[in-house]
């Protein structure tokens, strides 16, 4: 890469040992993994081998991962796939609004079809609060979908006291896991899921991969029909080479599952940054329950789009927009209370595996000389 690369959190690097066990499937396992003879068996062994890798990161058992084309497949058929195998018994579906839009899309979509979709206001850290949610129950509900970190500011919800919460009035609980598997413990007895979806472009796999965990038991009703795949689950012959990938990257992440290294930088960032803006920098997202990762700050009094073009080897996200003069904050910061003023200003930085400190002070000093200009 030609530049400095601090946006982990929208997509990552394929990881050399992803690209090595790769390869050879791009050469010999060409056959159909459903076929019973010879050129079938080796991508069927691949696949099952990668189901397994996914399962062991995840605490599950392999029958009960599911291979999506990705994060945003892997939420759809998790929603949908539960109101319509569900509706019979009500169509409540709770959630909160700083979620993905890979899920308040779909759920938008489900109340074109009947759902009552109960969307939880946030705090000004990001958090939903488990006694509202618990006040949001009542007998039509049948789904609660929170995510486990947020993708801008990095804040982690009380996934496990949500979980406690949805076992406790038995209802089905789904947790889009898209950034934080592979970053923080996402083992889904202790979140207490009966779904989860995962993403492999943000975990060192390529893009067009994910899965979904489905609890042994739980019924879906599939979003795409056709031949009796991944259980019934998913109609499509299965990529073993995609699988392959996501399986290895599940596999090298478990080294790096908490990141205290990754952690360290990022608090480094974060102390450097202040040091130089004093309280002109302003932390978006919870101080505490926060990816190990991810830095979102506002520099109050400028506008986050403008910073970053004028550091154009520097690849970073923006929380706003800026359209004829005028700033549109993103719903997640809007959600959270964040002023336009303070909103304008913000910027996510998301650390990665090849993240170094050379990095972190000249990122640093840019934005000394940007900001000072």
């Amino acid at each position: 890469m030609t530049g400095i690369y601090l946006d982990y959190n929208a997509s990552t690097p394929i990881d050399p040992k992803v690209a090595d066990a790769m390869r050879p499937l791009l050469d010999v396992a060409f056959g159909n993994p459903s076929s019973g003879h010879w050129a079938g068996r080796p991508p069927k062994a691949a696949l099952e081998k990668a189901r397994a890798q996914v399962a062991g990161l995840l605490g599950a058992v392999p029958e009960e991962i599911v291979f999506t084309s990705g994060g945003s497949e892997a939420n759809n058929l998790a929603l949908k796939g539960s109101f319509f195998a569900l509706r019979e018994k009500g169509n409540q579906i709770i959630t909160q609004l700083t979620e993905h839009p890979a899920i308040l899309k779909p759920l938008a979509f489900l109340e074109r079809l009947g759902a009552d979709v109960t969307r939880l206001p946030v705090d000004d850290v990001g958090r939903v609060d488990p006694a509202a949610l618990r006040r949001a129950i009542t007998p039509r509900t049948i789904l609660i979908t929170i995510m486990h970190a947020n993708n801008e500011t990095g804040t982690i919800q009380a996934i496990e006291e949500i979980g406690a919460i949805a076992r406790e009035y038995a209802i089905r609980f789904h947790t889009d896991a898209a950034q934080s598997v592979g970053k923080i413990p996402t083992i889904v007895e202790r979140l207490g899921v009966d779904l989860l979806s995962v993403a492999g472009h943000k975990l060192y796999a390529p893009k067009g991969i994910g899965a979904l965990y489905v609890r042994g038991g739980v019924t879906l009703e599939p979003l795409i029909h056709g031949a009796d795949h991944e259980r019934g689950h998913r109609a499509g012959t299965e990529s073993a080479l995609l699988a392959t990938a996501l399986g290895k990257a599940c596999d090298v992440a478990r080294e790096w599952v908490g990141m205290p290294s990754i952690q360290r930088l990022r608090d480094h960032f974060w102390d450097r940054l202040r040091a130089t803006f004093s309280n002109r920098v302003l932390l978006n997202g919870h101080p505490l329950h926060r990816l190990p990762n991810t830095l979102n700050v506002s520099f109050v009094g400028d506008v986050g789009a403008e910073i970053l073009a004028r550091m154009p080897d520097i690849a970073a996200s923006t929380g706003s927009a800026c359209h004829s003069g005028q700033i549109t904050l993103s719903p997640v910061l809007e959600a959270m209370g964040v002023t336009s003023e303070v909103g304008a200003g913000s910027i996510r930085f998301s650390l990665g595996r090849a993240t170094t400190l050379d990095e972190i002070k000249e990122v640093v000093d840019q934005l000394s000389r940007v900001i000072r200009a």
